[in-house]
């Protein structure tokens, strides 16, 4: 066993002890004074400085060490000594005080999930500082240089919070004016070219006198696209709004005890081959096909969509008159329960609104018909469907007779059904028609 001279019993005050254990315990704190509050406690334990120094991995002298300071210094003798030698350059570090609004402020950049990770990190540098942390310490718990804690303590002194942010990087001097971009954008879009509908980006910069990725980037800040046009169509039937309060009401609002379905007829699909084989998709290279086709004959789809299941019911018909849809009426009057109301949403082609048609009706007295306003088929959600049916089944589609087109059309059907995913409405009649207020205001003014 070692010997050697008996160690002075160590014995701590109450208020000793529990500050000592605060500053273990803390995580703010550096890890080498958690350590030697740690080491004192333990000594005060009555454990040996063996015993200590094996437990913490250090060596007996520094655990002999730091009791020896204790017991001279209290707990200021845990500090690290002022080191000798060159101050460093402007001084020692100020102390930051902080308003309460600058407090709040940096407190709002270090929890908000949109502030960068380096402004996050320079805020909580700062808050650090006016905790009375030093350089090294906050240095130490930011995990960054001593002397990038003590650059962002100067810069907030200096400047504040603003001071915090990431400075005008140099770089070569700004050519283009804001007169220039406001003389850009009035040109494209109060003027034309002499012989052309719409500027392009390269007839705009001969005009302008700049370079062409000027124009380019100019646009782009700006959102204008002079070489896209979008198609509209306002309503003239004079029962406009009406109308699309009662068909958006079946949507928002289904009545209880009655399925809602959307009917219509995809009339005229041309059964189309090429004129010579698909050649296949290869890497790097797209199915190709020719660009001319033979026809071989047309067909009719009518079909009705549940708003509420996504399911649809169709039929094929080599003609869309009054018999077909009356024919299109029975299936679905055979295949909805009898117990159910129908609300059908229809445009207005003339074949549902003839005389056969009514007879029909009267006959089914649960059969209610919600007509769409004139120039207005958006309103009625089997067109969607309709849109999926086209591009993902008919538009590159090679069909040698009506009836492989009238086939491939079932086949989809019933793939489809199989897993239906209806299509939501969101839009209230108050948006859509304030929507069309302001197209209606922009003709006006224009």
């Amino acid at each position: 066993m070692a010997r050697g001279r008996p160690l002075k019993e160590l014995r701590l005050t109450e208020v000793e002890r529990r500050e000592l254990q605060r500053i273990a315990a803390s995580s703010t704190s550096r890890e080498k004074l958690r350590q030697r509050a740690r080491i004192i406690l333990a000594c005060s334990a009555g454990s040996s400085n063996a015993a200590v120094a094996s437990h913490e991995q250090v060596a007996v002298q520094t655990v002999g060490q730091w009791r020896s300071r204790f017991q001279k210094h209290g707990l200021l003798g845990l500090r690290d000594r002022a080191r000798s030698g060159r101050p460093p350059v402007g001084g020692s570090p100020g102390r930051l005080a902080l308003s309460r609004e600058e407090r709040s402020q940096l407190e709002r950049f270090t929890s908000r999930p949109k502030t960068s990770q380096a402004l996050a990190r320079r805020c909580r540098i700062a808050l650090g500082c006016a905790d009375g942390l030093s350089d090294t310490e906050v240095a130490e718990r930011e995990r960054v240089s001593r002397q990038t804690a003590g650059k962002w303590r100067k810069r907030f002194l200096e400047q504040g919070v603003d001071g915090l942010l990431d400075e005008p990087r140099p770089g070569a001097p700004r050519k283009l004016t804001d007169e220039d971009i406001e003389k850009v954008i009035t040109m494209t879009l109060e003027s034309m070219p002499r012989n052309a509908t719409h500027w392009s980006t390269r007839s705009m910069a001969k005009a302008a006198d700049m370079s062409q990725t000027a124009v380019s980037r100019i646009w782009r800040a700006f959102g204008l696209q002079p070489h896209r046009v979008e198609t509209f169509k306002l309503s003239t039937d004079p029962l406009f709004i009406e109308k699309v309060r009662d068909i958006v009401g079946l949507y928002m609002n289904p009545p209880e005890r009655a399925v809602v379905l959307c009917v219509d007829e995809k009339s005229q699909i041309q059964a189309l081959d090429r004129t010579q084989p698909l050649l296949p998709m290869r890497l790097g290279q797209p199915e190709r096909q020719t660009h001319d086709y033979k026809r071989y004959g047309t067909t009719s789809l009518f079909a009705a969509l549940n708003y509420a299941t996504g399911e649809v019911v169709g039929r094929c018909y080599r003609q869309h008159r009054t018999v077909e849809f009356r024919k299109f009426l029975d299936l679905i009057d055979k295949q909805v329960p009898k117990h159910l109301d129908v609300h059908l949403i229809l445009d207005n082609y003339g074949t549902h609104k003839t005389a056969l048609i009514h007879r029909w009706l009267l006959k089914r007295q649960r059969f209610h018909l919600h007509f769409t306003p004139t120039s207005a088929s958006w309103l009625n959600l089997v067109e969607r469907w309709f849109a999926e049916l086209t591009t993902k089944r008919i538009r590159r589609g090679s069909f040698r007779s009506t009836r492989e087109l009238e086939q491939a059309i079932i086949n989809y059907l019933e793939t489809y059904n199989e897993d239906p995913r209806p299509f939501i409405w969101t839009k209230t009649a108050d948006q859509i028609l304030e929507n069309i207020k302001k197209l209606c205001e922009l003709i006006y003014n224009s």
